[in-house]
């Protein structure tokens, strides 16, 4: 039997093509309490490119990084306290690398076995590699605070990986009305595709008097940010007195608010990184994604599919910012 994988890996930050290596680890083992997944897809997400170039931290947390969050498999072995009968049943993992030295790039992984959820026949294997973050990111980012049911609800940049699954999941969580920001007319029409009832081209078109006509001058009651850098001036013009602003990224470590327009509003803002979602989060994310699932009410967006051996390549295509989409690595 062979006690080696085939893996993806990175011993310094830096560029993909310096720093990435594939080769042959040792095949872990699950311990008690944990499971072993044969992978079948791994996903690649901006967190796991700028991790790698350095962007948070030249210094790596462990002496060897196997990247990636992210994945699809089939469980195929078991530790103590662990149900024999996972073995075989195929599941999608998450935080697979967050605070961990192996992720999904690779053949095997070894995770505690609630990092492990069991997946339906209805979903395809490649899509299942994209739910840990920018699924969940998405959904948790409409549930929380009393949810988006009855609002009107602006999803920045909903054509990419998360702002796609956001703009479905407003409208399958009652939002009165859906806007978002595009950057193209092929993005545009993807957008409306996935239920946005406004989609605003913020390179064309001026997104403060499209927004006002669309919720004839109230503003939206809330708005699910991708670059808060970027948007924040905006974000307050925008926002209903009362609105919230659900913050899941930033261009830059550091921004700067205005404090007169958030008080005068009575302007709410929540930040969140779907790798520290409270248990009791996550589970009620992961249920209902999977009714969801189930009832094939979702589109999926998978815009660039690469074997693991480019996973140089899958790096590049997130930095460059080039695919409208989930970038996946098969395992082979």
């Amino acid at each position: 039997m062979t006690t080696t994988m085939h893996a993806a890996f990175y011993e310094r930050t830096g560029p993909a093509r310096d720093v990435l290596q594939v080769g042959e680890l040792q095949l872990p083992e699950p311990e008690a309490g944990e499971l072993r997944v044969r992978l079948h897809w791994s996903g690649v997400n901006p967190s796991d490119v700028k991790s790698r170039a350095g962007l948070r931290s030249s210094v790596l947390p462990f002496a060897r990084v196997v990247p990636h969050s992210d994945g699809m498999g089939v469980v195929d072995a078991v530790g103590a306290g662990v149900d024999a009968q996972r073995i075989g049943q195929r599941v999608w993992v998450w935080n697979a690398a967050w605070c961990r030295a192996f992720g999904t790039a690779a053949q095997f992984v070894v995770l505690p076995q609630h990092q492990a959820v069991p997946l339906g026949d209805e979903v395809p294997d490649d899509v299942a590699a994209c739910f840990g973050i920018p699924a969940l990111t998405a959904l948790h980012a409409m549930l929380v605070d009393g949810g988006v049911a009855g609002k009107q609800v602006l999803v920045a940049g909903g054509a990419g990986a998360v702002g796609h699954y956001a703009v479905q999941f407003a409208r399958l969580l009652g939002a009165a009305q859906v806007i978002t920001t595009v950057s193209s007319a092929a993005k545009t029409e993807r957008a409306s595709a996935a239920g946005a009832d406004t989609v605003i081209d913020y390179k064309t078109e001026d997104v403060a008097a499209r927004v006002r006509a669309a919720t004839q001058g109230r503003g939206v009651d809330r708005i699910v940010e991708v670059d808060i850098n970027a948007n924040a001036t905006l974000d307050l013009e925008l926002l209903r007195p009362g609105g919230e602003c659900v913050v899941y990224g930033s261009g830059a470590g550091q921004f700067q608010l205005p404090f007169f327009p958030l008080i005068s509003k009575n302007l709410g803002l929540r930040f969140f990184i779907v790798y520290n979602l409270a248990d009791d989060d996550r589970t009620k994310a992961q249920t209902l994604l999977a009714r969801f699932l189930a009832r094939g009410a979702l589109q999926h967006q998978v815009a660039a599919r690469l074997p693991l051996a480019q996973i140089a390549q899958a790096h590049e295509l997130i930095e460059q910012g080039n695919v409208v989409g989930n970038v996946v690595l098969q395992i082979d």
